[in-house]
């Protein structure tokens, strides 16, 4: 917990409680569906919670924005960022029902009122969102079309809506397409050798292909 008072020093006592939580509701949970490796749960904070919210210090999401997670697998990013953002609505999707399961009960835990959850895949989400945000679940190109159309047209944040994608290693290759894609090195943010290939990367509702 100590980590992310490092990067975030004005959390209300409301979000340091919730926070605080994380660990035992994920350890919890997980003995009963596996859903973070034993590995990754001794290091929740820094594997999952900090790094979720590297998407915060790329983007403050302001009250009432819509924000969709792909893939929330276990509820990354989205559970840490609806703590972090409570005037926000978070989205969270996953095909895997085991996952969505230990989602809702870790919403429920938390006291989360601003987090809704489908079991399914995203292609069958009907709504439009400000962002939609994901930490890896596909290739750029992939993840694109499976959000096509999912993008609101109303802008209200300094960063064109779009997608906010949390990825690592070498992006050129993966990203030419995307000439509008801008890279954030989540290294500038974070001092932690974890983050040392980290990146989010935005891609603005007008993609734009060479």
């Amino acid at each position: 917990m100590e980590i992310i008072h490092k990067y975030f020093k004005d959390l209300s006592e409301n979000q340091i409680k919730q926070f605080s939580k994380l660990q035992d509701l994920y350890e919890d949970w997980n003995l009963k569906i596996n859903v973070v490796s034993r590995k990754d749960i001794d290091e929740l904070y820094l594997r999952h919670v900090l790094h979720s919210l590297g998407i915060a210090k790329v983007m403050q999401f302001k009250p009432g924005a819509k924000v969709m997670d792909v893939g929330t697998g276990g509820g990354f990013p989205g559970i840490p960022l609806a703590i972090l953002f409570p005037e926000t609505q978070f989205h969270l999707v996953d095909s895997i029902g085991k996952k969505i399961k230990v989602v809702d009960e870790v919403v429920v835990g938390l006291g989360l009122e601003n987090v809704k959850t489908t079991h399914g895949r995203v292609e069958e989400v009907k709504d439009t969102y400000d962002f939609i945000v994901s930490r890896a679940v596909a290739q750029m190109e992939t993840f694109v079309r499976w959000n096509k159309g999912k993008i609101a047209k109303k802008q209200n944040h300094d960063l064109k809506n779009g997608i906010l994608y949390l990825k690592g290693g070498d992006l050129s290759e993966e990203l030419k397409l995307y000439t509008s894609a801008t890279i954030y090195d989540l290294p500038n943010y974070f001092d932690e050798p974890f983050f040392e290939t980290k990146k989010v990367v935005h891609l603005g509702m007008k993609y734009k292909a060479n």
